[in-house]
């Protein structure tokens, strides 16, 4: 037959599935009444002392059956209530009755012939329990370990292990635990050998030990983010009434401080504005020696300087030195600053403007009292306006007046014009100051070829121009042409060019003045204006070229010199020779000028 499961609540199970065996010990026989009621009511004293005990109330400290050790745990103070029952019992003389509210021993036991064997065996048991108490108070944490007790009494089964099968069991129905299988865990079936134990997954994002150590090489690790700052707490602080108070009141008073020495500073610095500006107009008195003179200077004062101790030559003596002083060389071509041109109307403007300033300060010296007001300008446009009574009165004398007065202002503004006018000197020493100003910034030499100079007029031109440019040069008569070379500033050298080229008519030719004058002496065949029939030349083709112009760094003709009348090309070379001017010669003849 089939065992029975135990009774859940007793307490005696520690785990297992395993059933207790039914015990083959037969019910003791029902006492009378009287016992019977003993029993409850020792019992029902027993429930209420456990149930103080457990509540930690003084029936606890009171009872007999209680170690004197350290405070049990939930178990072992349920123990300790069943051993005081079991006292109680003992206490009442009873014998054993039906069924209590205790447990029933696991194994079958031998049953008792007689009292003594009865009290043998419930001490035994009361032994076994102490011990096992006494083991689980040693051991409090290890509660799914089975406790055997250290000796049992012969013939003395053990009790089973205690069962705790609250999640084994459903918790409706008739009280029937769960299938294994139904509660999650692992299978309890041998093919759970073969099945292969699945890893536990790990997440690769969290730190590790491995991964922290491989984290702190990196170059950007922050070892204050490995691990999460414990919030700490922080104790209740109250304000004092009128805490905040005091504190504005403060920065208010500091603000006010603030405020006045802002004030303060403002109205420091406006006075030494004002005393600076009055110092300003102080004029200092002049010290009775100069700093800079003070080392030099003996008595601290500049009176009786002529002394021969009054100052100190002897510190100076040795720095006084006196370089010849050299003028630059460039500065004799540095040419002169040019007045900016103006046009017409701005030449306009400008006399306008210095008139009209004249014409004030004339006026301010009139108001002053410094000059004598000009009498009026009458005219005979403004005559009645002007002397309107006196013209009523006498116009033919005021007319004559009026004229008398306008020839007078002409006299003065003729005789002003010819006063200022230059006179002949003048201009001609004026004309020479303004050509040696031109070549000093620069000579220039110009060569021209003219093929006939037979014509009078063309040679005067070109001596005349020559001469009042104020050129240096010479000029070739040659049978196959003629050479004039020019040198001078750069004004009468550009003035001297347009001559030569645009305004001079070389195709010109007449009648000499020394014939017309009766002059009969003879020129040079080349030269003169009449051919052999003693007809005019033909000056149709004839010409004037450029054949050099360039820049020299001295002259090299101390003179204009008229002209040199050359019969052959080798005469020429060789007066042209004397000024190192002979390949001008060569040059006029080559093809380029033909």
């Amino acid at each position: 037959m089939s065992e029975k499961r135990p009774f859940p609540g007793d307490g005696l199970d520690d785990g297992h599935d395993s059933k207790r065996p039914r015990s083959a010990q037969a019910s003791p026989a029902p006492d009378n009444d009287v016992e019977r009621k003993r029993r409850e009511v020792a019992e029902r004293i027993a429930a209420m002392k456990a149930r103080m005990a457990n509540k930690g109330g003084p029936a606890a400290t009171a009872s007999a059956a209680a170690p004197a050790a350290a405070p049990p745990s939930s178990s072992a103070t349920d123990m300790q209530a069943r051993i005081a029952a079991m006292k109680a019992r003992l206490q009442g003389n009873a014998a054993p009755a039906s069924p209590s509210p205790a447990p029933a021993p696991a194994s079958p036991s031998p049953a008792p012939s007689s009292e003594d064997a009865r009290k043998a065996q419930i001490q035994a048991q009361l032994a076994a329990i102490k011990a096992r108490v006494a083991q689980r108070q040693q051991q409090p944490t290890q509660t799914d370990i089975p406790t055997r007790p250290a000796a049992q009494a012969p013939g003395f089964a053990p009790s089973p292990p205690i069962r705790d099968d609250t999640a084994a069991r459903a918790r409706g129905g008739l009280n029937v635990g769960l299938h294994p299988s139904l509660l999650g865990g692992p299978s309890r079936s041998g093919n759970n050998k073969k099945q292969k134990e699945e890893p536990a997954k790990q997440n690769p994002y969290l730190t590790g030990e491995d991964q922290s150590t491989a984290l702190q090489t990196e170059p950007f690790y922050d070892p204050s983010l490995q691990k999460q700052k414990e919030r700490k707490s922080k104790q209740l602080l109250f304000n004092q009434k009128g805490k905040f108070m005091a504190q504005a009141e403060a920065l208010r008073q500091q603000a006010r401080i603030e405020q006045m020495a802002k004030e303060m500073q403002e109205q420091a610095r406006k006075k030494a504005i004002e005393e600076a500006t009055e110092k300003s107009f102080l004029v200092p008195a002049p010290p009775d020696i100069e700093w800079w003179d003070e080392g030099l200077v003996t008595g601290g004062n500049y009176e009786n300087l002529e002394a021969p101790n009054k100052i100190n030559m002897e510190v100076i003596t040795r720095y006084v030195q006196h370089p010849v002083l050299l003028s630059a060389p460039q500065d004799a071509n540095v040419p002169a600053p040019k007045a900016m041109y103006l046009t017409k109307q701005e030449q306009k403007k400008v006399r306008r403007q210095r008139r009209m300033a004249d014409h004030k300060e004339e006026q301010a010296k009139i108001r002053l009292g410094l000059k004598a007001p000009p009498p009026p300008k009458v005219k005979k446009s403004n005559l009645m306006r002007v002397l309107g009574n006196e013209a009523v009165k006498d116009p033919t004398a005021v007319e004559a007046r009026v004229n008398r007065e306008i020839a007078q202002r002409a006299e003065d503004h003729e005789t002003a014009n010819s006063e200022r006018q230059l006179t002949k000197e003048q201009r001609l020493e004026k004309l020479a100051a303004q050509q040696e100003a031109d070549a000093a910034l620069g000579m220039k030499l110009l060569v021209f070829k003219i093929d006939n100079l037979s014509y009078g007029k063309h040679r005067f031109q070109i001596n005349k121009n020559a001469e009042q440019q104020a050129l240096t040069g010479i000029t070739i008569f040659h049978p196959k042409m003629n050479l004039v070379i020019v040198e001078g500033g750069s004004h009468s050298i550009n003035a001297y060019k347009k001559l030569m080229l645009n305004r001079v008519k070389w195709t010109e030719n007449a009648m000499p003045q020394s014939v017309r004058e009766g002059n009969t002496e003879a020129n040079a065949a080349w030269l003169n204006a009449f051919d052999e029939d003693g007809k005019l030349k033909d000056n149709t083709f004839n010409r004037c070229q450029l054949v050099f112009e360039g820049e020299e760094k001295q002259r090299s003709f101390k003179r204009w010199m008229p002209y040199k009348a050359c019969e052959t090309d080798g005469e020429a070379k060789d007066v042209l020779s004397r000024y190192k001017m002979e390949n001008m010669w060569t040059l006029a003849q080559s093809p380029a000028f033909q």
